[in-house]
């Protein structure tokens, strides 16, 4: 599944990202794009979980696919 995540603008926050997702999944792949602030997730966790977590993070997702 893919996410666009405008609030993410450093490596820092790539961080946090993938952190969030893999409290959910922690065997999700996370692979992400700071220049297009896309992120990229094979997990077996449902969308609304990652969305909320990443909500709570502090990092709003908007689901893509």
């Amino acid at each position: 599944m893919k996410f666009e995540i405008e609030a993410m603008h450093c490596g820092g926050c790539a961080r946090g990202v993938t952190k969030a997702i893999q409290s959910v999944d922690p065997a999700a792949s996370v692979n992400v794009d700071l220049d297009k602030r896309l992120v990229t997730v094979g997990s077996n966790a449902s969308p609304a979980a990652l969305i909320a977590k990443l909500e709570a993070a502090g990092f709003p997702p908007k689901h893509l696919d």
